[in-house]
């Protein structure tokens, strides 16, 4: 991250956000001394890092119950996500107020396309994943340490400052895994909430209830990654385990968070029509058949560049799958002019939401309803 991608105009920033482009990076508004280096191998965390809240002692050190990695946390040593550090018997969060990205996203990369439309969210990430997918996008941030990337002291009033500075409606802890920085994200979310601003998390779900239930109370929405069926490959390809997932789902229902469902269709590794017809299955079956599901297009990354992007025709069976299985919102992602990625009535099949990437080309939901035949469109809309 070259200093030259966060110098951002006025003007330049208008144009780029009136014009529906991606991310707009906002780190260089940031004041210089906001800078902040890590030395590898400093054993004393930084003045500002924050006491975990879930962790318990061991007679083999610290044991962290954030996620269901559980791990044991020995003096001087941080977890498997790289931010969790044992420092004189108690356990520290070293990546609060140190986000290594800042951006404002419109809400539809996240992707969350029942929520909001057309609003940015202000979008932060800190270094650091308690997964460690072979084919992660953003691996530069997700399986570095803080020590490793270059990261600005943002604290959480700074924040919400910032968002309601670029006239975000939102607030989103996303791109890396924003369960690793819990207690940033908590302490950000409950200023936001105050000042009426939403939260938005986008993750893949792997942590325990206990603090999954405590951050529900501020969270709006969520886009969730079920990364796969199985939990076979979990193990492989994500080095996690599918049931704490499955349970984040069903938490997060009944917490009244909005949720979405990512499915990131990997070639070889999660393209099995089977087990997107049993995965589509569980979710009708549990409740889940208004909750949108993203079918997203893989392309070669990290560790699995030797593999293709996933075929276009393999995207639209496996929506053509969950349709037929009962879900009313199934979406393609990455794929630029498909169909796959607009929004129709579940009811009379009338076009609602017509999207060219991030972009809304026309929207035909008034007041939470299909304008065509009146029925409620499931969402949070205005």
């Amino acid at each position: 991250m070259k200093g030259k991608d966060f110098l951002l105009t006025k003007r330049d920033f208008i144009k780029l956000s009136l014009a529906g482009a991606g991310s707009v990076a906002l780190c260089g508004s940031l004041p210089a001394k906001a800078l902040t280096t890590m030395a590898p191998g400093t054993k004393k965390p930084w003045k500002w890092s924050k006491e975990a809240i879930y962790y318990i002692n061991t007679p083999k050190g610290l044991k962290c119950k954030l996620c269901p990695q559980n791990c044991e946390i020995k003096e001087g040593e941080t977890g498997d996500c790289r931010t969790r550090q044992n420092y004189n018997g108690k356990l520290y969060s070293i990546v609060y107020g140190n986000p290594c990205a800042v951006h404002l996203d419109p809400i539809e990369k996240k992707p969350l396309n029942h929520f909001l439309p057309e609003s940015l969210a202000y979008s932060i990430a800190t270094a650091g994943c308690n997964l460690a997918c072979l084919n992660c996008q953003n691996h530069t941030i997700s399986q570095v340490s803080p020590y490793d990337t270059r990261n600005y002291d943002l604290m959480p009033e700074q924040v919400v400052q910032e968002a309601q500075k670029y006239k975000a409606r939102s607030i989103a802890y996303t791109y890396s895994e924003p369960i690793v920085f819990f207690e940033y994200v908590y302490d950000t979310a409950k200023l936001a909430r105050l000042e009426g601003i939403k939260n938005v998390f986008i993750s893949a779900g792997y942590i325990n209830e206990q603090p999954l239930r405590d951050i529900c109370k501020y969270l709006d929405a969520a886009n969730i990654d079920l990364k796969s069926f199985s939990n076979e490959t979990y193990e492989m390809l994500n080095a996690g385990t599918l049931e704490p997932v499955l349970n984040t789902l069903k938490i997060m229902k009944e917490e009244g968070v909005w949720l979405e469902i990512t499915n990131l269709v990997v070639p070889s590794w999660t393209d099995d029509m089977d087990m997107i017809k049993k995965m589509a299955d569980w979710l009708y079956d549990n409740g889940f058949k208004d909750t949108p599901l993203h079918f997203s297009r893989f392309h070669p990354e990290y560790k699995l560049t030797n593999l293709p992007s996933t075929p276009v025709e393999t995207l639209n069976k496996a929506r053509e799958i969950a349709m037929a299985a009962g879900l009313n919102f199934v979406y393609v992602g990455n794929v630029p002019g498909s169909k796959g990625q607009n929004t129709y009535c579940p009811s009379c099949k009338s076009l609602l939401i017509e999207r060219n990437g991030y972009q809304i080309l026309q929207n035909n939901i008034s007041n939470g309803k299909c304008n065509n035949c009146g029925t409620p469109i499931a969402g949070v809309w205005e």
